[in-house]
């Protein structure tokens, strides 16, 4: 669990819900130091992330969301804004939905309400290489779905080599429970049930979950507020600055 305020801190909370193959460091670690100028942070790693041990079984979206409001509670964070990427997105979703009197505000990013035809194959391509251990075709993959062509064309092919390498081999031991779960998981029921104030930010060149899926998220929840930034799937690898002021700049 990542921590870095308590009950008596003056900042508000935010909590942090990562995206599947990833971890809280991971995915909010570059611009980590720009959250905690503003808040009190607290963020949790998904069953085979970061510290936390592999599941057995199949993972269960609101046993995630259960997950992150019990380490809310245990930095005594009665209310909170919750930060959603990717797979996070659906547990910020659902902690809201079950919620509401606790959650201030959401950023979701890059979200999904349910997979469809598209994200699901590549789901299922993204769990076959990770259960096969392949691991430098884990790196080829999601490199050519999670980087936008711009990123991709900047980089050397040494560059890329180098990428493929540590991308294929940071894959955490729950990739595959963790993209099982994108597979199934629906939570287009809960957006008509979010009352407080929510943004969406669309990677606009996202080609792992496209920008449709974000725009019908962001479309599903009454007053919804939708920014597009460029780039593709990892705004903390391509734009942290820009996701930064916009993670930064949630409504209380």
């Amino acid at each position: 669990m990542t921590m870095s305020g308590s009950s008596t801190d003056s900042r508000p909370f935010l909590l942090l819900a990562h995206g599947a193959g990833g971890s809280t460091a991971a995915n909010y670690g570059p611009v980590m130091d720009r959250l905690t100028s503003r808040y009190a942070v607290v963020g949790v790693d998904w069953p085979g992330a970061g510290g936390t041990p592999r599941a057995t079984g199949p993972l269960d979206l609101d046993a995630l969301a259960d997950q992150l409001l019990l380490a809310a509670d245990a930095a005594g964070a009665r209310r909170f804004a919750v930060s959603g990427y990717s797979l996070g997105g659906a547990v910020a979703l659902r902690l809201a939905a079950r919620h509401p009197e606790r959650v201030t505000s959401l950023v979701l990013t890059a979200p999904f309400a349910r997979a469809d035809t598209g994200l699901r194959l590549a789901a299922r391509v993204w769990r076959g290489l990770a259960e096969a251990g392949e691991q430098d075709m884990l790196g080829r993959f999601l490199l050519a779905r999670a980087l936008s062509p711009a990123a991709l064309d900047a980089m050397t092919p040494q560059e890329v080599e180098a990428a493929v390498r540590e991308t294929g081999a940071g894959a955490p031991a729950g990739t595959p429970e963790q993209v099982e779960l994108v597979e199934r998981l629906d939570v287009t029921a809960d957006l008509a049930r979010i009352g407080a104030p929510a943004l969406v930010v669309s990677p606009a060149d996202d080609s792992l979950v496209p920008p449709r899926l974000h725009r019908a998220v962001a479309a599903g929840i009454r007053g919804a507020r939708l920014v597009e930034i460029p780039g593709g799937h990892l705004p903390f690898a391509e734009q942290p600055d820009r996701w930064a002021t916009l993670l930064t700049g949630a409504r209380e």
